[in-house]
């Protein structure tokens, strides 16, 4: 196995440093073999005998599917879509136990779309403090936000309660198939350091697999040496996909959009089953839809929520409007006669 040298957690210790009020160091830094290899390490970290997570809902499936492997409970709060895909911190809190090892928090949002404001993500924070837990902030997606809300990394509110933040080269610089990742360590108190969190999950990378060699050996380059043009272009090239999936949904009766998309690559949209006919749930309509039309979308059954629908944007804009406009003739066609 290849080893880490000091220059590459350097290098993405001074990346994350950049959006916080204190400068992380090499040693608050861990790689990984992309995001989903972070959260495995994490949650196996975490678990232990009677031990609960509260993951939101909906949510990125592979959280639970880990936390299911390591024998870890887990359970959901909502994401209010009514209030832009918020916490619902009231919710969240009467889950958590004294077995409660950790809250998740995916910013920006997916599959929501949304990005918390400074001040949600401070109640988040605050609770996590009350509850006496860590926040582990999946931040894949970090400056992906092109709507109102600038992204706010959770690490920012590392001094009230310890953030473990996972990250990855794949969205930000469009490189998925590149497989590395990070987890920082955001904890200016050392509540992480003290509780052997932070030994645990170096002593499970030591037996782990690494990133490609070439890989780390271009990180410092990567993350030194991108410009703001690269950055900017993608931003631009997600507006205007959000902007043709909104517009787009909107002409589609069966199908409500609650919250225009703001970061990430995907929205979630609400399915009216009864404008429909012979449509039993979302599963069905994307099975059928899949089969009439050759477009593939993900039943929010997938992510937490039934009768939900995950629609992705990254795409260009040509085939974007041509898909939406096949959902469009199916859920025409599927109607209910009046």
């Amino acid at each position: 196995m290849v080893r880490f040298n000091l220059t590459e957690k350097q290098s993405v210790a001074d990346y994350l440093s950049e959006d916080l009020p204190y400068k992380l160091s090499p040693d608050d830094v861990c790689l990984t073999v992309g995001a989903r290899h972070a959260i495995e390490v994490i949650l196996t970290v975490l678990a232990q005998p009677g031990a609960n997570i509260l993951l939101p809902r909906p949510g990125y499936p592979y959280y639970e599917v880990v936390a299911t492997l390591s024998h870890l409970e887990v359970r959901h709060f909502d994401l209010l879509p009514e209030q832009g895909w918020e916490v619902d911190l009231d919710g969240l809190e009467a889950l958590a136990d004294d077995n409660t090892v950790a809250l998740v928090i995916i910013n920006p949002g997916n599959p929501c779309g949304n990005v918390f404001t400074y001040d949600h993500l401070q109640k988040v924070a605050k609770t996590a403090r009350k509850l006496g837990i860590l926040v582990i902030a999946d931040e894949v997606y970090s400056h992906l936000a092109f709507g109102g809300n600038p992204f706010v990394p959770m690490g920012v509110f590392g001094s009230i309660a310890p953030v473990l933040t996972i990250g990855t080269l794949s969205k930000r610089w469009i490189v998925p198939g590149w497989r590395l990742g990070w987890i920082a360590t955001t904890d200016p108190n050392g509540i992480l350091q003290k509780s052997g969190i932070v030994e645990s999950i170096k002593s499970y990378l030591e037996i782990a697999a690494d990133p490609a060699t070439v890989i780390q050996g271009a990180v410092p380059q990567i993350l030194e040496k991108t410009t703001g043009c690269f950055f900017q272009k993608i931003i631009t090239v997600l507006t205007e996909a959000a902007d043709i999936c909104y517009g787009e949904l909107k002409e589609i009766p069966c199908i409500t959009c609650p919250h225009k998309p703001e970061g990430s690559m995907s929205v979630m949209v609400k399915l009216n089953l009864l404008v429909l006919d012979g449509i039993e749930d979302d599963m069905d309509f994307c099975t059928k839809l899949a089969k009439e039309e050759s477009v593939i979308i993900l039943p929010g059954v997938a992510v937490g929520l039934k009768n939900w629908l995950r629609v992705t944007f990254a795409i260009e804009s040509t085939p974007l409007k041509d898909g939406l406009g096949r959902v469009k003739a199916f859920c025409l066609r599927h109607a209910k006669k009046e």
